[in-house]
């Protein structure tokens, strides 16, 4: 798998940019991992559960995408290798429990 790149022309797309402004209103502009939590925390980032990288075919799925602020985003990955961190299978598995989505076999 690549490594994160902030620099990838995917995000500067005009559907990207549409798509990302309506999962931050939906969530009301606010991190959704810190919200289970009980803190209010702003979100600047909306993060693909589902990586795209390994599962294109759900990129654009509402339902993969949640608003998060930068430091839970970070706790997401390992960016090292670009691969989730324990933090972002759990929620992998959460969200595919509560959509229907099979769990990855690398994920389960």
């Amino acid at each position: 798998m690549r490594r994160y790149n902030d620099n990838d022309p995917f995000y500067d797309t005009r559907r990207w940019r549409h798509l990302r402004g309506v999962i931050l209103r939906r969530d009301g502009y606010m991190c959704q991992q810190a919200r289970r939590y009980g803190r209010r925390v702003a979100a600047d980032t909306v993060h693909h559960v589902f990586p795209r990288e390994l599962f294109p075919e759900y990129q654009w799925e509402s339902w993969n995408l949640v608003s998060l602020c930068r430091a839970e985003h970070d706790a997401m990955h390992d960016r090292n290798t670009g691969d989730l961190t324990d933090a972002g299978v759990a929620l992998l598995r959460r969200t595919a429990r509560r959509y229907g989505v099979p769990v990855p076999v690398r994920y389960e």
